[in-house]
């Protein structure tokens, strides 16, 4: 919601200084309206020429990420360490094997339900599932693991930037299009040359509207929500570098609490709990293994 309170104030400082400073708005609005279809509808039109049917689904969803920002806060991350924590303890107390039961059916797992919020994000119980169900398997390497999900975790990201990325191009495209829609006014002024100076005057000004709206929508309002869009993908994904970071140390033979300080390192400060507030919350827990 900030990243639309700024465009709205940048609106507003550049509407109203043209304003106050004597500029006459009514032939502005004149013409913005169709130069914006003309951009608009250009811009919309190449966006959709470059991107496949499932990534422009997957860019309008990602307005939901600019609007709400990261689902991500403290107390997630204490969940997820919490979780993590009970997961590491049982492995290294009972063995691999031990976990067969929560991570084949997390739903049922008393562990896993102490956590309905981790539950209900299935991409986030998959990873855990899945790198824990590995470790089982035998697949106990440190080295390999911590590279398959180095792997895994890259592939998500640049996946889930795309969006950004695909905003980012239009903004570049924008200014070029604003020129195209300013052309088109000059060739049409120009049929008109033996109008008089005031409806030429008119008629370049309103030419020159496409070149303003190119530019400002592109680094005005384009552009600031990818810039927004990839920033909340990159936080939302240390939540996962929190799942890697935990696992492989435990892989390394460390105890679950160091383990799960690893972890907690990983958290963005802003969001990162204290020893004490983690270790109280563990303990807040009566979980039976």
């Amino acid at each position: 919601m900030l990243t639309f309170g700024g465009i709205g104030f940048l609106l507003a400082c550049v509407f109203g200084t043209f304003i106050v400073t004597g500029g006459a708005i009514g032939p502005l609005m004149k013409s913005m309206p169709f130069e914006f279809l003309t951009i608009g509808g250009a811009a919309i039109g190449t966006f959709v020429a470059g991107n496949s049917m499932h990534d422009l689904k997957h860019t309008m969803g990602g307005f939901k990420k600019i609007l709400k920002g990261s689902v991500y806060h403290k107390a997630q991350y204490v969940d997820l360490l919490c979780l993590l924590y009970f997961l590491v303890r049982l492995s290294s107390t009972k063995g691999a094997m031990a976990l067969e039961n929560h991570i084949e059916k997390p739903e049922d797992s008393p562990i896993f339900q102490h956590f309905p919020d981790i539950l209900a994000n299935e991409r986030a119980t998959l990873m855990i599932c899945d790198y824990l169900r590995m470790v089982g398997m035998n697949a106990d390497d440190p080295h390999q693991i911590e590279d398959i999900m180095a792997r895994e975790l890259k592939k998500t990201l640049l996946e889930e930037l795309h969006g950004a990325h695909a905003l980012q191009v239009m903004a570049d495209g924008l200014p070029a299009l604003g020129i195209v829609a300013a052309v088109l006014g000059v060739i049409k002024t120009m049929a008109h040359i033996s109008q008089p100076p005031s409806v030429l005057g008119e008629m370049i000004g309103d030419a020159l509207t496409g070149t303003f709206l190119g530019v400002l929508l592109a680094y005005g309002v384009v552009a600031p929500c990818s810039v927004r869009m990839r920033s909340v993908v990159e936080e939302d994904a240390k939540y996962s570098e929190v799942i890697r970071a935990v696992l492989v140390a435990h892989l390394h033979g460390n105890a679950p609490q160091v383990s799960v300080e690893t972890g907690r390192k990983m958290v963005p400060n802003q969001y990162m709990p204290s020893f004490q507030e983690l270790e109280e919350a563990e303990q807040a827990l009566q979980i039976a293994l």
